[in-house]
C-alpha cells in the first residue's frame, strides 16, 4: 500500500503507528488489528510517529474517548455519531452496539485512502468533505430523522488544527443543522501552540497548530447557544500507568490535552 496525504492528514498516522505498537504488547489498553494490518503493509518507520509521551498521550485520549462514547451510547442506543477528522479510526469496532449508525467524516484525499483500509461496514458510511462546509450535513440529518436520533459529534485531534474563527464557523454549522446536538472534543493549550517544535511526534510532519484553549469555555464563547459542559485531562489517565505518565501530570498539570464535551 502506497499513501499520499496533506501535511495535517499526515498526522494520523501517529495514532495508527501507535495503536498498532500498543496491541502487540502482552497486556495492551487498546486493540486495534486494523492498525497492526495497516501499518504491516504500509512497511513505514514508526519510530517518528511512536515516542513514549505521545504514546501514552494517544493511549490515554482513546481509553477516555472510548468510555465517553460507550456511555452516551448506553443513554442513546440508536444514536448516530459523527467522527470528524476520522483519518484511520477504528473507533465503531470498540464501542458498537448493533445499532447505533457510524459517519466517518474527513478531507477527499483522506476518504479515498481510507476506503483502501476499511472495507464497507453494516451502520456506517464514509463522507468526503470538510468539517468548515455544510454539504456533509445531509446525508447525517436523514439518517438522524429515520429514528429521531440524537446525534453526537466526535473531535479528536482536530481543533488544535484549526484556527479559533474555523472553529466557530465549524459550531455554528453543527448548531444550525442538529438542534439538541452533543460535541466531545479533544483541547490543546497554548503553550502547546507556543513549543509545538518540541512536540516529540509532530514535530516529524509539516502540520502545524493554530489555536489552543486553558478551558473549554473559551471554545463555547465562540457561538451563540453552544453550552460548555465538563472537561477532563489526559493526565487523569496517563498517571495510572507509568512513572512518566505520573511525572508528567503531577509536575506539568496543564500542559496535557483534553476531553471538553459541548451542547446545545
Amino acid at each position: 500500500m502506497t499513501i499520499s496525504l496533506g501535511d495535517v492528514e499526515t498526522t494520523a498516522l501517529i495514532p495508527v503507528a501507535i495503536k498498532a505498537s500498543e496491541s502487540l504488547r502482552k497486556n495492551p489498553r487498546v486493540c486495534d488489528e486494523v492498525a497492526v494490518e495497516m501499518i504491516k503493509k504500509l512497511g513505514i518507520d514508526t519510530k517518528p510517529f511512536d515516542k513514549f509521551m505521545s504514546h501514552e498521550g494517544v493511549i490515554a485520549r482513546t481509553v477516555m474517548l472510548d468510555k465517553m462514547v460507550r456511555d452516551f451510547i448506553a443513554k442513546n442506543p440508536s444514536a448516530v455519531i459523527v467522527n470528524m477528522g476520522a483519518g484511520f479510526d477504528n473507533r465503531f469496532s470498540r464501542v458498537d452496539n448493533g445499532s447505533i449508525f457510524w459517519f466517518d467524516l474527513d478531507l477527499p484525499d483522506s476518504i479515498a485512502l481510507r476506503k483502501k483500509v476499511f472495507s464497507e461496514r453494516e451502520r456506517v458510511s464514509m463522507l468526503s468533505g470538510s468539517v468548515l462546509e455544510d454539504g456533509w450535513c445531509a446525508a447525517v440529518k436523514a439518517e438522524s430523522a429515520k429514528t429521531s436520533s440524537k446525534v453526537l459529534f466526535l473531535a479528536e485531534g482536530l481543533f488544535m488544527y484549526l484556527t479559533l474563527e474555523e472553529i466557530a464557523k465549524l459550531l455554528s454549522i453543527l448548531k444550525t443543522n442538529f438542534p439538541g446536538g452533543t460535541l466531545i472534543a479533544e483541547q490543546n493549550n497554548p503553550l502547546m501552540v507556543k513549543n509545538q517544535k518540541y512536540h516529540d511526534t509532530v514535530k516529524n510532519t509539516n502540520a502545524v497548530f493554530k489555536s489552543g484553549t486553558w478551558s473549554g469555555q473559551e471554545i463555547a464563547d465562540l457561538c451563540d447557544g453552544i453550552r460548555f459542559v465538563e472537561e477532563h485531562s489526559f493526565n487523569e489517565e496517563m498517571k495510572k500507568h507509568s512513572l512518566g505518565g505520573w511525572l508528567f501530570a503531577k509536575l506539568l498539570p496543564k500542559m496535557n490535552d483534553r476531553w471538553a464535551v459541548f451542547e446545545w
